[in-house]
């Protein structure tokens, strides 16, 4: 699958950009896409806000290998606080944008038999946890997508979603503001830490490997045992 490209949206920050160096350093072709420019890793990148305006087909190559849509939030809210426009911001965020590139890229991800689509959840979904009400109902439906795409797309095109627990970004700055904090959370784990981007995108360059290509349909979670133990 060397020849075809991967799409990651959102590839210039965070889990997107460690995936992005992940397959690069495999010696894939990789285009990325974000609504700036800024943190681009160097060969091919697409600038669009893939929520305002969806996809510039006349820009994406015929055939893909893969895409993963990483765009996500951590807004963490009492229920009684949380708006009606923000929880449709959260859906505008994660499910409709991964809707939205996952229906633009599709027939280009049929033409590669064997092509993968991943999306992100999180833990919180399966787990259940407090403040999380907002991005747990998008991401809920993340889940959702995942599962009914995987059975429409097959058998040419595989799709899997991760769930990770709180890991080291720029999304949870405000969660590990303080060794204090840090230390709150890590303890919160099973494992005894929270994760970092790498170990997220390792899993994430697996299933849209070709080692993966009998596993579809899958919610995994990477999260430091937090959703088993």
């Amino acid at each position: 699958m060397a020849a075809h490209p991967y799409l990651i949206i959102g590839g210039t920050r965070g889990i997107g950009r460690a995936l992005a160096e992940k397959l690069i350093a495999r010696g894939e072709r990789v285009i990325t896409v974000a609504r700036g420019a800024e943190g681009v890793l160097g060969g091919e990148h697409i600038v669009a806000d893939v929520l305002l305006n969806g996809l510039d087909e006349a820009v994406l190559p015929n055939e893909l290998a893969g895409l993963a849509y990483c765009p996500g939030s951590i807004d963490l809210k009492p229920f009684r606080s949380i708006k009606p426009e923000e929880l449709r911001s959260a859906f505008e965020l994660n499910v409709v944008g991964a809707f939205r590139c996952a229906q633009q890229c599709a027939e280009r991800l049929k033409r590669v038999p064997g092509s993968g689509i991943l999306f992100f959840s999180t833990v919180a979904v399966q787990r259940g946890m407090a403040f999380h009400a907002g991005v747990a109902s998008a991401k809920g439906a993340v889940e959702g997508l995942t599962r009914s795409l995987a059975a429409e797309l097959a058998p040419t095109v595989r799709v899997n979603c991760i769930a990770p627990s709180l890991t080291r970004t720029s999304l949870a700055e405000k969660l590990l503001s303080s060794p204090e904090r840090e230390k709150a959370s890590a303890e919160r784990h099973p494992l005894k830490r929270v994760g970092e981007p790498e170990e997220i995108a390792a899993m994430a360059a697996f299933l849209l490997s070709d080692d993966a290509r009998w596993i579809t349909g899958q919610v995994l979670g990477v999260d430091g045992g937090m959703s088993a133990i």
